[in-house]
């Protein structure tokens, strides 16, 4: 039997909780379903007969395709916390995501703040996606607005 979810409030996080998603394999359905969604047919994404005149020698996936699934992921990961609102990001995209390519993040408490908002608290995720490889493609940090533990502040 698993062990139900927890999701966890900012009273229940310190700094340097750690957190690991599962594992998503990019297809090129993602991809074109990124670009139908976005509107965004830069041919390096959408044409693979041009693709393979890049450097990359191959379509790749959208960078904020990777930034997406960066989000999505880290919300199926060990480390979950309440809902609550994404103050931003800051992000760079180090390396192409490929087709076939199966990725994962890895997340840690990097810091936390309490706020003059009653009942609220920031946490900064930095996170790194990470594909099959063990190479970091992408990475950064997530600014996030938790809930405290009611009662707690």
């Amino acid at each position: 039997m698993s062990e139900p979810i927890v999701e966890r409030y900012y009273d229940d996080v310190t700094v340097g909780d750690r957190g690991i998603s599962p594992n998503f394999t990019v297809t090129a359905d993602h991809i074109m379903t990124y670009a139908n969604l976005t509107g965004d047919f830069t041919p390096v994404h959408t044409d693979e007969e041009y693709a393979r005149t890049t450097p990359f020698g191959t379509r790749v996936a959208h960078g904020l395709l990777g930034l997406s699934l960066t989000d999505g992921l880290k919300t199926q990961a060990d480390l979950r916390f309440q809902p609550g609102m994404s103050l931003g990001w800051t992000w760079d995209f180090r390396l192409p995501i490929k087709i076939g390519d199966t990725v994962h993040v890895k997340f840690h408490v990097e810091s936390m703040r309490t706020v003059s908002k009653p009942g609220w608290g920031i946490v900064v995720l930095r996170s790194e996606l990470i594909n099959q490889k063990d190479e970091v493609v992408q990475l950064g940090e997530h600014r996030l607005m938790i809930p405290r533990r009611p009662g707690t502040f």
